[in-house]
């Protein structure tokens, strides 16, 4: 497997191998790989020349010192995995000061509102530091098609603005969320909970169905009131946000305009462990 830890020698190997009509897929990960990210990663190699997949703990998306300092990471065992999957795969595990040449600091953005929202507005800063990091992601790897799980849906949305808006020349690809046999969303995060709270936070997606259910027939405060007072007797849980939202703003809904794609968004603490997810209403 390459295995690069400085941008110098991997973007020479990569004007070494790259051919006017070769094409590079890319797959940015924070590390502590699941079956979601392989699954990126599949989609790559499978419509890719090359493959290339990032992990870096960006420090500069966390507002929360301890969540940086707590998120897991794993390089050998996603080494291990990566490996196992196609050995061809181009790894890229970038030093903070490789990425950020010592002066670890989010570049501002302009995202037309959509960082305003839902994890905008309980991560002051978030959507700066991942403008940042993907953007220079980007500017180092030069991709073709860039692959990016629907779970983070609102980045997925920023991501691809913040390219339309810079004029990078990458295609970003939103792909399917990966959940485990309880229909949690996969996320590096679920490593943290014990057996318990993983199988309880079960609990997620099944509201956010039957909020799907409901918002056929009810409006999106009538939901939105529902869902909150689901979480209220469940001390196990502490409801962050629960918003139905456009999807294409990011605006929460108000009233319901049958030509427009809805998406429901939660954000929940279980034991200080923060997950989310998402699913389209429409």
């Amino acid at each position: 497997m390459h295995i690069f830890y400085g941008k110098a020698p991997l973007t020479a190997y990569l004007k070494s191998i790259k051919t006017t009509n070769s094409s590079i897929g890319f797959v940015p990960t924070m590390g502590a790989l699941h079956q979601g990210h392989l699954a990126l990663m599949k989609k790559s190699l499978l419509e890719n020349d090359f493959t290339v997949v990032s992990i870096f703990v960006n420090p500069t998306q966390f507002n929360n010192p301890e969540d940086l300092a707590k998120y897991p990471r794993t390089l050998d065992a996603d080494v291990e995995k990566m490996t196992a999957l196609n050995p061809e795969i181009i790894l890229y595990a970038p030093t903070v000061d490789d990425i950020y040449e010592g002066e670890t600091v989010s570049k501002s953005f302009d995202f037309d509102g959509l960082e305003n929202q839902m994890e905008g507005k309980f991560r002051p800063g978030h959507f700066n530091g991942v403008g940042t990091i993907v953007k220079r992601l980007f500017e180092i790897v030069e991709p073709t098609n860039a692959y990016f799980g629907e779970k983070d849906f609102q980045q997925l949305q920023i991501v691809k603005k913040m390219v339309s808006k810079t004029n990078l020349k990458v295609n970003v690809i939103g792909c399917p969320i990966f959940r485990e046999a309880n229909n949690l969303a996969m996320s590096s995060r679920n490593e943290r909970l014990s057996t318990e709270e993983r199988e309880k936070a079960a609990i997620i997606f099944q509201t956010l169905t039957v909020a799907k259910e409901k918002f056929k027939t009810k409006s999106a405060k009538w939901v939105t009131e529902w869902v909150q007072k689901s979480f209220e007797n469940n001390p196990l849980f502490d409801l962050e946000y629960f918003v139905i939202a456009d999807e294409a703003t990011l605006l929460p809904c108000s009233t319901k305009n049958k030509n427009k794609k809805y998406r429901a968004f939660i954000a929940i603490f279980v034991n200080n462990i923060r997950l989310i997810d998402t699913i389209s209403l429409n």
